[in-house]
């Protein structure tokens, strides 16, 4: 044993230590987009003393910036990475639109743009629309492709994690063995990672929007379809195959409508805005619209109530058993029909009381979503940054 007083370090680990401490002040800051430091002291364990000499080292080299703005009446310094770090891109393909939005590692969003596309027939036009917009939306946030860091990809169906490739023909007919993630890579010739449009919501929500702070919540996005995106310990649960979360094909009625999964009464069939539409045309005319439903509802229309009510029961289901199997403390509602607020969620609290654990039921909090058409976007920008340890070994100095 080295005796007292004697330096047990070997040469050089005292600059890797500092250099650690630098990388998990900049991941802590990458991950909130901002933070004062006392609360990056809080999350990485470092003291207040520490946390002070990196910041100051790291302002002076142009990788975070100090901002003052206020919190609670009193005024607070945070630290964000500066833009000179990079930027990163977000894409969100939906069944009819296209959304794309460029930010910067402090989680501000420099440019943003959403355009009618018809993203099921066509996969190589869809990437290409994505392609020129993305090239759009850079020129307007004054920067190039050489500023990007990583490319965030949503689309809407599960990804094979061994393939790539989407997982259900059904879902988009013209992408039958595209593997998108590696097709976009290839036009933009930049880092791209992809995932599923539910998955991304509750990644969007989580980090820009109602599940801030929440380290295990569920994201039930519904729409044209059902699909719940589950983070646990603060990250996505993709399950082994990519297709975790796929609630909208828990059985209701095994002698209900054929789903396009094959299967019958799937909580899908009973419990989307096509369903929903379906059922108010004859009383409500064939041009009525899941906005113009949702409105007639929230002014009392007594069939609009009804049919919405009818859906959050059903939903309600579906997040009982991932209430009993999960336990989450938060379920967030997004998706065209998370418009509907009260009238969708109250009866769906109602089932979740009926049929979870009371001790799950308890904890369980429902929340509206706060980012509405953009939580898939916002969760493709969050994903690129979650892979930029690229510009976090840059400014740390490895």
């Amino acid at each position: 044993m080295p005796g007292r007083g004697a330096d047990v370090h070997p040469p050089g680990s005292q600059s890797s230590l500092h250099r650690a401490n630098v990388t998990r002040v900049l991941r802590a800051v990458r991950d909130a987009g901002a933070l004062s430091q006392a609360e990056i002291s809080r999350r990485t364990g470092l003291s207040a003393a520490t946390v002070s000499n990196i910041v100051h080292e790291l302002a002076d080299g142009g990788a975070v910036e100090v901002r003052t703005g206020s919190a609670g009446g009193r005024r607070v310094r945070r630290v964000a990475l500066s833009r000179s770090t990079g930027l990163v891109v977000g894409v969100d393909f939906g069944h009819s639109h296209l959304r794309v939005a460029v930010g910067d590692l402090s989680h501000r969003v420099l440019a943003s743009d959403a355009v009618p596309a018809d993203v099921d027939t066509s996969a190589e036009q869809a990437l290409d629309r994505a392609e020129e917009l993305i090239d759009t939306l850079l020129r307007r946030a004054g920067a190039g492709r050489d500023r990007v860091l990583g490319v965030g990809l949503g689309v809407p169906g599960p990804i094979d994690v061994d393939t790539g490739e989407i997982g259900s023909s059904a879902l988009l007919p013209g992408w039958i063995g595209v593997r998108p993630r590696e097709a976009l890579q290839r036009r933009v010739d930049l880092p791209v990672h992809a995932d599923n449009d539910a998955n991304l919501g509750a990644l969007g929500e989580l980090v820009f929007g109602a599940g801030r702070n929440q380290g295990d919540l569920m994201y039930l996005k519904v729409s044209t379809g059902i699909g719940a995106g589950l983070v646990l310990g603060g990250r996505i649960y993709h399950g082994a195959g990519g297709t975790a979360g796929e609630i909208g094909h828990i059985t209701l009625d095994e002698s209900g409508p054929v789903c396009r999964c094959g299967n019958r009464g799937c909580l899908e069939t009973q419990a989307n805005a096509k369903y929903l539409l379906s059922l108010l045309r004859d009383s409500h005319g064939e041009d009525v619209t899941v906005a113009r439903a949702i409105r007639l509802a929230h002014e009392g229309d007594p069939g609009c109530r009804r049919v919405l009510a009818d859906m959050g029961r059903h939903l309600g289901v579906g997040v009982a058993a991932l209430c009993n199997l999960l336990n989450p403390r938060c379920a967030i509602i997004g998706g065209d029909l998370a418009a509907a607020g009260d009238l969708l969620i109250g009866p769906l609290q109602e089932s979740v009381a009926r049929y979870a654990i009371p001790s799950a039921a308890r904890q369980l909090r429902v929340l509206p979503g706060t980012l509405g058409a953009r939580a898939e976007v916002l969760g493709a920008l969050a994903l690129a940054m979650a892979e930029t340890d690229q510009a976090v070994g840059v400014a740390a100095g490895g």
